[in-house]
């Protein structure tokens, strides 16, 4: 019964993140580990409200802590920095994401962050 439990939670994870997709086709591999809705953290925090929020700062949520000794607020430029190459930018974080080479895409899916609050 708990395997039936999981796997259903599973999938309902996996239709939230579709359905955020949906709404931006820029937040697609994003959707699968950060929610933009406040308060819903997934594998990684929600990114309600990212653009100009202190880096570490959502509530329930265990950065690494290279996340946590890394000051400074997610800027727009910070964000590009980071989606670039997020191993490089903050060696030790727990996104295991590679990063996203095309600076246009990058450019889109900050674009994108910005308007989520």
């Amino acid at each position: 019964m708990r395997g039936m439990a999981f796997g259903l939670g599973i999938m309902m994870l996996g239709m939230a993140g579709a359905a955020q997709a949906q709404t931006n086709p820029n937040f697609v591999q994003c959707a699968v580990c950060h929610s933009v809705k406040a308060g819903q953290n997934k594998i990684g925090p929600h990114l309600a409200g990212i653009v100009g929020r202190k880096r570490a700062s959502v509530a329930g949520y265990s950065y690494s802590a290279a996340m946590k000794g890394k000051p400074g607020v997610w800027t727009e430029k910070e964000l590009d920095l980071y989606l670039t190459n997020p191993r490089k930018h903050v060696p030790g974080t727990k996104m295991a994401f590679a990063g996203i080479p095309d600076a246009a895409k990058r450019a889109k899916l900050i674009a994108y962050l910005k308007t989520v609050k």
